[in-house]
């Protein structure tokens, strides 16, 4: 969960929990004391930094599935591309699928580095107008295996929203991986000061009725605005 310190030990209940602390499993954490006394329960200060940060993007934008395999990435590939026909529109792609990055490939960006500035990471540029993040720019080969705990993958999405340098931007399109799971609690949390504008759900039917023809099954996609 995002209130998992990131050297907390497997168990961690979280500093949210009434169990912080105290539990058999912060027997030996080097933060048993702060959050035992209720100091870890304060708002994680990273989350107004990021709404500082967010305030030269208009709109932010969730891509999430419940399962893998339905087009999440790929949708999240053809709505930035789609957004930056417009060459007035300045559009951003986050890939938070720290464990399977798959949107530097499918945006013909294998190989590329992030690089640092004076204002942060820059991003990968596919166009002029058209940004892109991925933890995959991190890593020496695209063949190389993220095996993180949920803290770990937390911090690196907090670094991906206060420290990428993305300028000014109209659309922020996030790329999550599939489930409800450490990414997704984390993104939304560490946006809420920023706010969210809407989410696409990418979903397949799985349950046949007496109507629908097996070869009829197809990806719906669910939009909801906020």
């Amino acid at each position: 969960m995002a209130d998992v310190p990131s050297d907390a030990p497997e168990h961690c209940p979280g500093t949210s929990s009434d169990q912080a602390g105290k539990s058999s499993a912060c027997q030996g954490c080097p933060n048993q004391n702060i959050c035992a006394s209720g100091a870890a329960k304060a708002p994680d200060p990273a989350i107004e930094e990021i709404r500082q940060k967010m305030t030269s993007v208009k709109h932010k934008i969730l891509v999430l599935s419940g399962k893998g395999g339905v087009g999440k990435s790929t949708f999240s590939a053809h709505l930035s591309h789609a957004l930056a026909s417009d060459d007035s529109t300045e559009v951003a792609l986050l890939d938070v699928d720290i464990c399977g990055p798959s949107i530097p490939k499918m945006m013909g960006l294998e190989g590329e580095q992030v690089h640092q500035s004076g204002s942060g990471w820059s991003p990968v540029y596919v166009e002029d107008n058209l940004a892109v993040m991925s933890i995959g720019f991190l890593l020496s080969s695209p063949d190389d295996a993220v095996i993180w705990r949920g803290p770990k993958k937390n911090g690196m999405i907090k670094q991906f929203l206060r420290d990428v340098d993305w300028g000014e931007v109209d659309y922020l399109i996030v790329d999550t991986p599939p489930g409800t799971s450490d990414e997704h609690l984390s993104i939304v949390q560490y946006l809420s000061g920023a706010g969210i504008d809407g989410a696409v759900i990418i979903t397949t039917p799985q349950v046949k009725t007496q109507n629908t023809h097996p070869c009829s099954i197809k990806s719906i996609f669910h939009i909801f605005v906020t």
